[in-house]
């Protein structure tokens, strides 16, 4: 009996120690190299995981920050300049500095502007509804106001105001993160550069439908009359699908579009209340 019990034993043992020297060629075999700066570039950066970098989170953005040796097309938005320069102390790296960026919403639909012609009875979602149902006004590039990008935002940003059904970006707050403007079915929502004061001018509209019937259906709708395009000093206005489009690269912020636009179409944002003219009336004296 006690023999068996030392056999049993020597068996176990010597069953063991092969699966640990197989377990140790494992893994010698198969190891993977980690590059240990990895674990101090991803503590550089916010931890938000927001995927703005275009990597989805912060230790993939790590591990390529690491391992590209060009990382000048690279840059977290959350982090901004700041974290950039940082993390190219640290890796040795040159990165481009980017200039701010901020959401706007290219749609100025208010329900007031809309023209309601049916009511949606279905899920609160503007991804569902993109895909059942067209829109409850008779413009279907606007937006439907069930607040998908809202739900999205990681840094309370962005939310509805409930009186014109449509969401607002907090400027202060956003981070260009980029996860409303992924998120939103219509593509209203994009990236703007985050200019000093928060000024912009851009035109709210997405409509590509002819004049008429783009104003018909919303009554600030871009109408492509081409008013601004004419104004325009620096050609940063241009008009395709029946769409007036301001490019922000090449806009001087000189507000001479906006008073000309007949529907109120483009938005100005964190500029001074416009002076208003006063007419001088000429008189003529009679000199007897």
């Amino acid at each position: 009996m006690s023999d068996s019990i030392i056999y049993t034993v020597l068996s176990l043992s010597g069953l063991g120690v092969s699966a640990s020297f197989l377990l140790f060629f494992v893994a010698k075999k198969f190891n993977v190299y980690e590059d240990p700066r990895i674990d101090e570039t991803e503590a550089l950066l916010p931890g938000a995981n927001c995927g703005g970098c275009g990597v989805p989170g912060c230790r993939n953005f790590a591990t390529l920050l690491v391992e590209t040796p060009d990382i000048t097309a690279l840059h977290c938005p959350v982090g901004g300049n700041e974290t950039m320069k940082t993390i190219s102390n640290f890796l040795g790296k040159a990165v481009a500095e980017k200039p701010p960026m901020v959401a706007v919403l290219l749609c100025n639909g208010s329900k007031e502007a809309r023209n309601r012609i049916v009511e949606y009875d279905g899920p609160k979602s503007c991804k569902i509804a993109d895909i059942f149902f067209a829109s409850d006004s008779a413009c279907d590039y606007g937006c439907d106001g069930f607040g998908d990008c809202t739900r999205v935002c990681e840094f309370d940003a962005i939310h509805m105001d409930t009186e014109l059904n449509l969401p607002v970006v907090d400027v202060d707050k956003c981070t260009a993160c980029n996860a409303c403007v992924l998120e939103c079915p219509k593509n209203l929502l994009e990236l703007r550069p985050k200019v000093k004061k928060g000024l912009k001018i851009y035109v709210a509209c997405k409509s590509e439908e002819k004049g008429g019937i783009a104003l018909k259906a919303c009554e600030v709708a871009c109408i492509a009359c081409s008013k601004c395009f004419d104004v325009c000093p620096k050609d940063a206005i241009t008009i395709e699908n029946n769409l007036a489009y301001i490019h922000a690269e090449l806009c001087t912020l000189c507000r001479k579009c906006a008073p000309v636009c007949p529907t109120n179409a483009i938005i100005e944002t964190g500029f001074p209340p416009r002076k208003e003219k006063t007419e001088i009336k000429e008189t003529k004296v009679e000199i007897i």
